[in-house]
């Protein structure tokens, strides 16, 4: 039990024997005295503002959807965001920082002509 009831006194309540023998099982199982499960499931209806007359279906089939499109509507701006603005971006940084040096181009400087009308060519790089 909760150290802020401890000094409070037991009051009875009229239950059906079979429905006793439920609630305790299910105390057990939550390992809560029945004073503190049952003000758990009140504080829980409460806080829900579910009734327990009205079934959960409905409003969890509704919530569920209603989840799931905002999750896809999340996906659709990232992956808008990556197509228009980091992508580019970063094809653009990584040719900017990944520039190839220009291939040199060998020079062909002219030979002093020796012997014969054509001249002669060498290569040099520089």
């Amino acid at each position: 039990m909760d150290f802020r009831y401890r000094k409070e006194r037991f009051e009875t309540l009229k239950i059906k024997a079979s429905v006793a023998k439920k609630f305790r099982s299910y105390c057990k199982e939550m390992s809560d005295s029945q004073s503190m499960t049952l003000l758990l499931m009140i504080k829980f209806f409460e806080n829900n503002s579910i009734s327990p007359h009205e079934e959960l279906g409905p409003n969890m089939i509704y919530l569920e959807k209603n989840i799931k499109s905002r999750i896809n509507a999340l996906i659709a701006i990232i992956r808008d965001i990556e197509k228009n603005q980091t992508k580019p971006t970063t094809a653009m940084l990584q040719a900017l920082l990944e520039q190839e040096e220009p291939k040199k181009k060998p020079l062909l400087v002219e030979k002093k002509r020796t012997t014969g009308n054509q001249p002669n060519y060498r290569e040099h790089n520089r």
